[in-house]
């Protein structure tokens, strides 16, 4: 991505932090998907936090390594060349714009689906390169690995928390209709920044969120960037760790679970000196899949918070907004006075 002048980067937006944090937060839940207690563990994180991270999660390192060569590799190419695997519609690459609604950011991005059908059983690149087929089979190893973590994630998320039967949820992203996709991000430096006040280097990469699916499997290189919201409403930032995968609870688990697991708002800021690579596994359900409370968690007396309905309409509906838009809102029922 060519660096942009002082005047371009304008206007982008610049990001106000509730409460200003420039320490990396150190009370990130870390989860060892080998301990025996792995379960109370994941229920715990996914109440106070809506996010933690794994260790022991079996994807090897040779997979990892291999895909972050190859998006490098995608994302080095010249802007002409990438521009021909885009827009989205709604896979391909794309570049400062993220969305049809006016959200900007620091970032360029391939998004590409995870859907195999009895008729596409590789996955559909959006472009025609030469090396393309290495980062398909790059791209496929390593999404069939993280899904077998997402596959266990939310099985321990069923055993902590009881659910009958215990693929209630992994049933969900198991399907071969599931509605999942994966994404490649590179936020490349921003030299620029330098010259800035440190109150206002916070340019956003990818503008505050939650993710609308069931769960989401991220993982990056060691540049910072990456920010959490806590409970409290205060901004943190999350330590990069390589070798590790970070869980986001999305809105669906949010409302599968009743409230009891809340999805956690997160964005990435810009850094000026190193490019940041990261890539997320965004676990869904079906399009025609009804989201509603899993009727073993509701107790005795125990009404839903929120209305019926499909992972379709949801996501049409979460589409049509901006990212920092609280989407939930819209299918929540009313609080009893």
């Amino acid at each position: 991505m060519v660096v942009l002048s002082q005047g371009a980067i304008d206007h982008l937006a610049f990001v106000k932090t509730c409460k200003p944090s420039s320490t990396a937060f150190d009370g990130v839940p870390v989860i060892d998907l080998l301990r025996p207690n792995a379960a109370v563990a994941v229920v715990r994180a996914c109440q106070e936090f809506g996010f933690f991270k794994v260790v022991n999660h079996g994807v090897p390192p040779e997979v990892v390594d291999r895909l972050e060569d190859e998006a490098a590799g995608f994302f080095g190419l010249p802007q002409s060349e990438k521009d021909n695997a885009g827009p989205p519609d709604p896979f391909g690459y794309e570049n400062k714009r993220i969305g049809p609604n006016g959200d900007v950011g620091w970032i360029e991005y391939l998004l590409l689906h995870t859907n195999a059908s009895d008729y596409d059983k590789k996955l559909s690149l959006p472009f025609s390169q030469g090396n393309q087929e290495f980062l398909r089979r790059a791209v496929e190893d390593y999404v069939r690995a993280v899904k077998e973590v997402a596959f266990r994630v939310v099985e321990l998320m069923a055993d902590g928390l009881r659910i009958e039967p215990r693929d209630a949820l992994s049933g969900m992203l198991r399907s071969e209709a599931s509605d999942s996709c994966f994404r490649l991000n590179h936020y490349p430096p921003c030299p620029e920044l330098q010259a800035l006040s440190p109150s206002s280097r916070n340019l956003i990469g990818f503008g505050e969120h939650t993710d609308p699916q069931i769960i989401s499997i991220l993982r990056s290189n060691n540049t910072p960037g990456l920010q959490i919201c806590l409970p409290d409403g205060a901004w943190v930032s999350v330590p990069p760790d390589h070798s590790s995968l970070f869980i986001n609870v999305g809105d669906s688990l949010q409302v599968l679970t009743n409230g009891r697991f809340r999805s956690v708002k997160h964005r990435v800021l810009a850094d000026h000196g190193q490019p940041r690579i990261s890539m997320i596994y965004f676990g869904g359900p079906a399009l025609e899949e009804k989201i509603a409370p899993l009727p073993s968690l509701l107790k005795e007396g125990e009404s839903s918070l929120y209305k019926e309905f499909t992972w379709s309409e949801y996501k049409r509906s979460a589409y049509k907004s901006r990212l920092a838009d609280y989407r939930l809102g819209l299918f929540e029922k009313p609080k009893v006075q």
